[in-house]
């Protein structure tokens, strides 16, 4: 039993495009309890786990961030306006006919407004930085699959963990019966002389002992239905009620579901996905900074209007236009040798990312191999273990009856009662190794089956 409730506290320790509306609230809303079966955990948690939301806010902001990036495509408009006041003005000394003369020149009051154009022409380098954002979008997309599907995966395996704890709880919930079963009848073999009190000492000793392990698999249920309903985005405190049961799953674990993994498309995996698109921005970065060395083509004009007076009468200004409008070219000639090491840098990352992306796929193919096989053994597990428990129970009920009658020990029956608890364990265990596995499986190959359930 400690075997069992250590290694279910690892396996439920689980971290954690949007998905489609829900009618979850509705229902939280219209009833107190909660009834849900995995397809409804899973469509819950892709509506309402904040890691799906943060993920979905990703995409928005790459949008935004790529119309930025085009609005530099676009012309820059922009106007202006100015006043300044004369405080003392400027003389000049003028000489007439051997007389000089001082003139005050300018006015008192001195006005400018106007609007700017600017609108770049040829701009490589702008060109492909506006590509490269969309690449931005490609990538905020793709990780946003990639926590969908972590999540889909985390939900499955959680809730298939809530599963094995809730039936495990029942395995020794009947084996408490039993027991407690047996103890009655070895108490009232005592109370007519027909068993000892070392045997009736015994048996209540084992009873006693069945306690701690009931109650630790009741705190693993409850645990694993705690963290269930927080990858659900949902309180903890709320009344929740997982349905369904290992055995419903059973038809799933079939040697059909398992192939080769040279057969296994690693083409929808996320992180290669991600890698991929990686490679695509390297290899615009660098176009980037290659289009860096070519000129640069802008226009600008502007258009201007002056006034200058000594009153605050509007009404009798007068207004100059003014204007221009003008080519600019720009040709880089020598920065220092800044690009030729940008595009150097540039090369070394897209080396290291192609070794990452081989390092990654060898990690890939293991981690399938280790799924396939476990699932394999799973498989075979379930065939064995469920026969097994078959005999166990027709064993369980054989040595029941012996003891009633006399004819066998409470150590031949406690020895077959251990058997059943042990073979009914295997069994749901046999199948929660094979769908835990195939959640991660379907997770490293990047595909979605949740609906099928």
């Amino acid at each position: 039993m400690k075997k069992f409730v250590c290694a279910f506290f690892l396996l439920v320790s689980l971290s954690a495009g949007p998905g489609k509306p829900l009618h979850a609230r509705e229902i939280m809303a219209e009833q107190d309890t909660l009834y849900v079966n995995l397809e409804t955990a899973l469509e819950i948690a892709l509506s309402e786990n904040p890691v799906i939301k943060i993920a979905d806010r990703s995409i928005e902001r790459a949008v935004y961030v790529a119309k930025e990036t085009r609005s530099g495509l676009w012309p820059g408009i922009s106007a202006s306006g100015a006043y300044s006041r004369t405080l003392k003005k400027q003389v000049m000394v003028m000489d007439f006919g051997g007389q000089s003369m001082e003139i005050a020149v300018g006015t008192d009051n001195n006005w400018m407004g106007g609007i700017s154009l600017s609108l770049p022409l040829i701009a490589p380098a702008l060109w492909k930085t506006v590509q490269l954002s969309a690449l931005e979008i490609d990538m905020a997309v793709e990780k946003a699959r990639s926590s969908k599907l972590a999540m889909i995966s985390a939900v499955k395996q959680t809730f298939y963990s809530h599963l094995l704890a809730k039936d495990s709880y029942g395995v020794l919930r009947k084996n408490y019966d039993n027991v407690a079963l047996n103890t009655k009848t070895v108490s009232d073999k005592y109370d007519q002389g027909m068993a000892s009190e070392f045997d009736k000492l015994r048996a209540e000793v084992a009873l006693k002992n069945q306690r701690p392990g009931l109650m630790a698999a009741e705190t693993a249920v409850e645990l694993s239905s705690m963290q269930l309903k927080a990858l659900m985005g949902l309180d903890i405190e709320y009344p929740v009620i997982f349905e369904g049961s290992l055995a419903y799953f059973e038809q799933e674990v079939t040697p059909q579901g398992l192939m080769p993994t040279q057969r296994l498309s690693t083409e929808d995996n996320p992180e290669l996905a991600q890698l991929g698109i990686q490679k695509k921005q390297l290899q615009m970065a660098l176009q980037a900074t290659k289009a860096s060395y070519l000129p640069t083509l802008s226009l600008s004009s502007n258009l201007q209007y002056s006034s200058m007076n000594n009153n605050f009468k509007f009404s009798t200004y007068n207004w100059f236009p003014y204007s221009t409008a003008a080519l600019a070219l720009h040709v880089p000639i020598f920065s220092g040798m800044k690009r030729q090491q940008q595009v150097k840098q540039s090369r070394l990352d897209m080396k290291s990312l192609e070794d990452s992306r081989i390092q990654t796929e060898r990690t890939l193919r293991l981690n399938m191999n280790h799924c396939l096989n476990q699932m394999s053994n799973a498989v075979e597990e379930l065939a064995s273990n469920k026969e097994n428990m078959t005999m166990a129970e027709k064993a369980y009920s054989i040595s029941r009856k012996q003891f009633e009658v006399g004819l066998g020990t409470w150590l031949d029956l406690s020895a077959s009662e251990l058997a059943l608890t042990q073979a009914r364990l295997a069994y749901h265990q046999s199948i929660y190794n094979y769908l835990y596995y195939l959640a991660e499986l379907e997770n490293l190959l990047g595909v979605n089956h949740y609906q099928n359930h």
